[in-house]
């Protein structure tokens, strides 16, 4: 009969195969549990309504290739939203410079500007003027717009409202409920009721 010992080596030497599948078995078990599962990109977060920076008594100008200013705005205060890229004015002034030396000067308490500064919102003692400009050797007279409201379209040069509206254009002045207005065909539509005065102590019709 074998010696104790070498009874338990051989019993040992049997089991062994069996305790190391065991061990890695166990081993693969720990590295799944414990290993990080990838997800994916995560979504970007949903940018809230809130300003990334502020500017006070600032002057914002915008020039063309050709080095000719474009654009200039003024203000006591803004405010730019990265949500809507959109830039809120206070006590607003505005200048633009379309490409045949057209000038339109707007003014407003308050002004929502789009990124690039080519459409205007103005709230609140609205005033659009473009200035008197020469075309063709012909010199067009300068036209006035005052609201509450005024919606602005720098580059395609029109004015909109859906407020009551005043329109003066040398002696001529037009009153109406609501007013959409486009520079390049020298067409203003109104709607609602309309009031016109013509020439000095003209009588309004």
């Amino acid at each position: 009969m074998l010696p104790w010992y070498q009874r338990a080596l051989g019993t040992l030497s049997a089991y062994l195969p069996l305790m190391l599948m065991a061990l890695v078995a166990l081993a693969t078990w720990w590295l799944v549990k414990n290993t990080p599962v990838f997800q994916g990109a995560k979504p970007a977060a949903a940018l809230r309504h809130i300003p990334d920076y502020t500017m006070r008594n600032f002057k914002v100008q915008r020039f063309a290739a050709d080095g000719s200013l474009r654009l200039q705005i003024e203000g006591d205060e803004a405010r730019h939203y990265p949500d809507t890229d959109t830039l809120e004015i206070d006590r607003a002034r505005i200048r633009s410079i379309a490409p045949d030396s057209g000038v339109t000067v707007a003014t407003a308490q308050r002004a929502v500007s789009n990124g690039d500064g080519s459409e205007v919102q103005l709230t609140g003692q609205a005033h659009v003027v473009r200035e008197a400009s020469q075309t063709g050797g012909k010199t067009l007279e300068a036209i006035d717009f005052k609201s509450e409201f005024l919606h602005a379209f720098l580059q395609t040069e029109q004015v909109r409202s859906h407020l009551p509206v005043k329109i003066t254009r040398g002696t001529v002045q037009i009153e109406g409920a609501s007013m959409d207005y486009d520079n390049l065909s020298r067409v203003a539509q109104f709607k609602g009721r309309v009031k016109a005065t013509f020439g000095p102590g003209g009588q309004p019709r």
